[in-house]
């Protein structure tokens, strides 16, 4: 039977077509970003990530589950039950792509005078206030 979860073809003619089926959309960069930053819990993603409903944020976790990109783990079984989110070590090269596409936008928004509310979260610095 096949994982509901996942979204990927057995066929592509193009490895950008596959890249944006892997990660593409609204929210899945900005999950892995998280993730690789340490916020790689279910409750700290949705903290985090502004106006992503619990829903989406679960369908979004279990397609890059399904995907291979990132393993679920739980650490502690009893409750409450701790469950946390890591990129799988198979596509390590998975932080060094988002860590160059997060590097790019900040040097594209300098160069064209676009601010990037909440700059200093995607760099890793927690903020008080956007």
């Amino acid at each position: 039977m096949k994982n509901k979860y996942l979204k990927i073809k057995n066929d592509y003619r193009c490895p950008f077509i596959m890249t944006n089926d892997l990660i593409g959309g609204k929210w899945k960069l900005r999950i892995i970003w998280h993730i690789i930053k340490g916020h790689n819990r279910f409750s700290m993603l949705q903290k985090c990530i502004c106006d992503i409903t619990p829903k989406v944020l679960m369908s979004q976790l279990k397609e890059l589950e399904a995907s291979g990109l990132i393993n679920r783990r739980v650490v502690k079984e009893k409750p409450p039950k701790i469950v946390v989110y890591e990129v799988n070590p198979e596509h390590g090269e998975l932080v060094e792509l988002v860590s160059s596409i997060s590097d790019f936008a900040h040097s594209y928004s300098r160069k064209n005078g676009i601010n990037m509310c909440g700059e200093d979260l995607m760099r890793g610095r927690a903020i008080t206030e956007l």
